[in-house]
């Protein structure tokens, strides 16, 4: 099921995100049509998705809110809770994170991932089967699964079975799946581009496979040809964890060596994930405006809650404390599995304006020249040289297995409303 030389891809995209988590929250809307939509109050108000028993009444994303209404009277229509919906996307990439180091966000709801080297969790569709298991029983959000030798065609692949379907989609398959296709349907050939293509005699993705390199570069630009090898099963890009860059938030999270209930020790672990936020933060010349962790328990319930901050925070012993005051507010007292950190809703240090009184602002002045101190003997000697006394007298029994790295290590999705919950 692993070839010698190619890769094995997965692309992971949730089935009609928001209004799924809308019914994992309340579970009373499942079987009912439901739409999520930016202005309900608004005749105006544009339909983000909607769920696949309101589909079925032919209501469509993007649809205006006053057609969606005259097709299907009986509309639920709620407004966007972007924090729930972050706290769900952030739950679903932590899961993919443990199956493969190279997870690739695309959007809030949807990434790739390469298991090339994760034969050890299975074959790929015994990869996909407990991905997409896990994903609906821990989370209760459905999603698909397509199974390629590239993105592209794992993309393709993913959007074949809605919902919960697990499509596997080679490149010997291309001419027989994908070429009948109209060329729209083709990922990469929006409405625009759709038209260019037919109006030179490009009607399938077949046609497109087959045209001539040098007339579409002359109508499409560099696209074209690029568009040609997609058509014909082509796509060398990688999968990459790094290109999630542009998302706006930074977050670390670790599976501990064992369940324990020992505030201490779960206090000790925040503080190491605090540690490697700061660091990623710093190094991106980047400060947090929110903080949001993640518990997991033993029995794999999963919960998220997130802060707003009255200024932006960047140092280890502030992430620290804002996310073990989060865990005293919201730990319900059971063994815990995994502990999470995410810096969010970053701005560039040049432009942070931190709102500080005179008393805030002589502590803060007093405080940078030993924490500059402290890094450069840290980098120099190493990271246990010295520590500010809070830390030590968290660290003093801390053991080396404090925690195995299956992280979330992705600098993750910009989303507002960052509100604590």
């Amino acid at each position: 099921m692993y070839p010698k030389n190619g890769r094995v891809i997965l692309h992971v995209d949730m089935n009609s995100f928001y209004a799924s988590v809308e019914m994992a929250f309340d579970p009373s809307l499942k079987g009912k049509p439901l739409a999520i939509a930016g202005n309900p109050e608004e005749r105006r108000g544009i339909i983000v998705t909607c769920s696949y028993e309101a589909r079925k009444y032919g209501v469509k994303t993007t649809m205006p809110l006053w057609e969606a209404k005259k097709l299907c009277p009986q509309l639920i229509i709620m407004r966007p809770n972007f924090e729930r919906y972050r706290a769900a996307s952030i739950g679903m990439f932590e899961i993919l994170g443990q199956y493969s180091d190279l997870v690739e966000p695309v959007s809030i709801d949807e990434g790739y991932v390469d298991i090339t080297d994760s034969q050890e969790y299975g074959s790929p569709v015994q990869i996909a089967e407990t991905i997409q298991k896990r994903i609906y029983e821990q989370l209760d959000l459905p999603c698909s699964i397509g199974i390629a030798p590239n993105k592209f065609l794992a993309k393709m692949a993913s959007d074949m079975k809605k919902p919960l379907g697990i499509t596997i989609l080679r490149k010997r398959d291309v001419p027989r799946i994908l070429w009948p296709l109209e060329v729209e349907e083709m990922h990469g050939v929006g409405k625009k581009t759709g038209e260019k293509l037919r109006s030179f005699g490009i009607q399938t993705i077949g046609d497109l496979a087959k045209a001539d390199s040098i007339q579409l570069k002359a109508k499409l630009g560099i696209n074209g040809p690029r568009l040609k090898e997609k058509a014909n099963g082509e796509d060398r890009r990688r999968v990459d964890p790094e290109a999630a860059a542009e998302f706006k938030s930074v977050g670390n999270s670790t599976t501990l060596p064992r369940d324990t209930t020992n505030q201490q020790e779960l206090f000790t672990v925040f503080t190491g994930l605090a540690e490697k936020v700061s660091v990623r933060l710093k190094r991106k010349k980047v400060l947090a405006t929110s903080i949001s962790i993640m518990i997991r328990y033993k029995d794999r319930k999963t919960i998220t809650r997130s802060k707003q901050l009255d200024q932006p925070i960047v140092q280890v012993e502030e992430i620290a404390n804002q996310a073990k005051a989060l865990f005293r507010k919201h730990w319900n007292g059971n063994a815990v599995r995994l502990l999470g950190i995410t810096g969010g809703d970053l701005v560039e240090q040049g432009s942070a304006v931190m709102q500080l009184d005179l008393f805030n602002f002589e502590k803060e002045a007093k405080k940078e020249p030993l924490l500059k101190a402290m890094e450069e003997l840290k980098l120099k000697f190493g990271a246990d040289i010295i520590d500010h006394a809070g830390a030590i007298n968290e660290m003093k029994n801390k053991k080396d297995d404090v925690g195995t790295a299956t992280s979330f290590n992705k600098d993750f999705l910009q989303m507002r409303n960052h509100t604590e919950r």
